[in-house]
């Protein structure tokens, strides 16, 4: 599974970026290529993630909203919230993908780039969003 691990830190560092610039998600992604490499399965997959947590983006923010008490997204780092929509994106989206291993993932990609604080707060997020999500 490294090739997902390495295609979800992409598609975070992409979706990070799409944060603070107007160009649309093929130019980010192509901009990323045209300075990094990667094996293409770890492209494929991140892609996916960046083209469907884009075009979800509004969906996946309520799903956010509604699962973080006394934090508006406005509150969140950039990276953080990127992370988050990313592991909710999967969480819809991406069905073979267990819960618990969209979880782990984003909670260490929130201890590698987000702050000292990122891994708990993501968990705390994804666990009563999975958990929201299961009972519907």
């Amino acid at each position: 599974m490294r090739g997902r691990r390495k295609a979800r830190e992409i598609a975070l560092q992409v979706l990070y970026s799409l944060n603070f610039v107007s160009i649309d998600v093929e130019k980010a992604l192509d901009l990323f290529w045209g300075n990094f490499a990667a094996p293409k399965s770890a492209k494929d997959f991140a892609a996916t993630l960046v083209h469907g947590t884009w075009e979800h983006k509004d969906e996946l923010d309520k799903l956010i909203s509604g699962s973080s008490d006394n934090w508006s997204l406005g509150r969140m780092s950039k990276v953080d919230i990127s992370i988050l929509r990313m592991a909710a994106f999967e969480f819809i989206y991406c069905e073979d993908i267990p819960p618990k291993v969209t979880i782990n993932e984003a909670i260490d990609l929130g201890k590698t780039f987000g702050s000292e604080n990122s891994g708990a707060f993501i968990n705390g997020i994804l666990d009563n969003l999975n958990l929201k999500l299961n009972k519907k």
